[in-house]
C-alpha cells in the first residue's frame, strides 16, 4: 500500500512507489547481483539475463510494503500474506497449552507462496508472552501435518485484559530459516512486524473460543490488514464449515 509523500497536501491522493526491501534480504540481493555481474563479464549473456531475473525475484521476495491496520481491540488481523488453505477445529499445540489453555481452537492456516510478501505481523496488540522455536522437517507447508512435523516457531500475544491469541510460523519445502524480530516480554502494536520465513511457508492462527473466522477457504489475506476474526463474535462468513 502506498503512503503519502511528505509534501502531499491532504486530499491530493497518494503516489505509488516500490516497496522497500527488508534488511534481512539485502545481503541475498547483493550476492545475486554480484553473481550476475561476474557471469556477464565472463560473457555468458543468456545466463546473466537469467540471474538478473533471480536478483529481481530476491528483491521482490523480501519486499516490505507499508500496511494500514484496522484499529479495534476486538479485531484479530491476518499475520501473513497468502491464501487460506485450512480452517479446522483443533487442540492447541502442546507448546502453547500453558498459555492458551486446554480445549479446541479454530485454526486458520495461511499459505505463503514464494511470490507472497514474507514479513509476518502480530494479529493483535499486547505483550509477547511466549516465543517457542521447534526444529523439524521441511514438508510441504500446505499439508495438514506440517503443523506438527515441520520446523516452526510459536507465539502467544496477550492483550491488556488478558485475552490471548496464539500463532505459528511454519517453514516449508524451500524455507530453511525462521527469523524472529521480537522476544518474550516485548510490547507490540497490532500489525507490527514480528518476523519472516525464507522462502515459502505458512502461518497458523489459533482463534480463541467463541470467535469465528471472518475469512473463507481460498481467500487471499493481506498481512496487517485482512480481518481474521472478532473477539467474541461467533458468526462465520458464508462458505465456512468447521
Amino acid at each position: 500500500m502506498a503512503a503519502l509523500e511528505k509534501n502531499d497536501p491532504p486530499g491530493e491522493g497518494v503516489k505509488w512507489r516500490f516497496p522497500s526491501v527488508h534488511p534481512e534480504g539485502r545481503k541475498f540481493a547483493v550476492i545475486a547481483a554480484a553473481i550476475t555481474g561476474v557471469i556477464a563479464l565472463v560473457g555468458w549473456q543468456t545466463l546473466a539475463w537469467l540471474m538478473l531475473g533471480v536478483t529481481a525475484w530476491v528483491l521482490a521476495f523480501f519486499r516490505d510494503p507499508i500496511r494500514t491496520t484496522p484499529r479495534s481491540e476486538r479485531f484479530i488481523i491476518a499475520p501473513a500474506d497468502g491464501m487460506v488453505t485450512l480452517i479446522q477445529s483443533v487442540p492447541a499445540p502442546k507448546e502453547l497449552v500453558a498459555e492458551l489453555g486446554e480445549g479446541h481452537f479454530t485454526r486458520v492456516s495461511i499459505f505463503m507462496s514464494v511470490f507472497d510478501v514474507h514479513i509476518n505481523r502480530t494479529p493483535i496488540a499486547g505483550t509477547i508472552k511466549q516465543v517457542v522455536y521447534i526444529a523439524g522437517k521441511f514438508l510441504n507447508a500446505d499439508l495438514d501435518k506440517a503443523s506438527e512435523d515441520n520446523e516452526r516457531q510459536h507465539f502467544v500475544v496477550e492483550r491488556n485484559d488478558g485475552a490471548k491469541v496464539g500463532f505459528t510460523q511454519i517453514a516449508g519445502l524451500v524455507a530453511r530459516r525462521i527469523v524472529p524480530f521480537v522476544k518474550a516480554g516485548d510490547i507490540v502494536a497490532a500489525g507490527q512486524r514480528i518476523g519472516l520465513i525464507r522462502f515459502g511457508s505458512r502461518v497458523d492462527v489459533y482463534l480463541p473460543a467463541g470467535t469465528a473466522p471472518k475469512v473463507a477457504l481460498g481467500q487471499r489475506c493481506v498481512a496487517g490488514e485482512t480481518l481474521l476474526g472478532i473477539f467474541g463474535d461467533n458468526e462465520s462468513v458464508c462458505g465456512i464449515r468447521l
